[in-house]
């Protein structure tokens, strides 16, 4: 990956999850779970296995400003869930929550959902973290 590149993407290109949304080619992401209100799809760069992004359909920004409590308490169920799924089907020994994201690039909210594997597969000769 050419971290420049992403960068610069990231801070001049369309919102990538909107663009996703809207069906845009350069912005193809595998989508695993969604509702009416979200959606959860593959990293397309994971730093972990089966690391997932939620975001909410709508282009919504900040969660405690952009969303009222109902919305919020929505999203965050759906977070939990696919959460729920991603430790189901990886069993990590700690399943990280983070929302991250500015106004300098990939302003849209989302949380990325990362299991970190259990400690025998973070071993140095482990193919997993290679």
């Amino acid at each position: 990956m050419d971290l420049d590149a992403y960068v610069f993407r990231a801070r001049t290109g369309p919102c990538f999850v909107c663009a996703f949304l809207a069906g845009d080619p350069d912005y193809t992401h595998e989508t695993v779970f969604e509702d009416d209100e979200n959606v959860a799809f593959l990293d397309r760069w994971p730093t972990l296995p089966g690391k997932v992004l939620v975001a909410p359909k709508a282009h919504v920004e900040h969660a405690v400003r952009d969303l009222d409590e109902a919305a919020y308490i929505r999203l965050m169920l759906f977070v939990r869930s696919v959460a729920q799924a991603v430790e189901q089907v990886f069993e990590p020994e700690r399943t990280y929550l983070l929302s991250l994201g500015s106004q300098q690039g990939n302003a849209h909210l989302h949380w990325h959902i990362a299991g970190l594997p259990p400690p025998a597969c973070r071993m140095s000769g482990s193919s997993i973290m290679r």
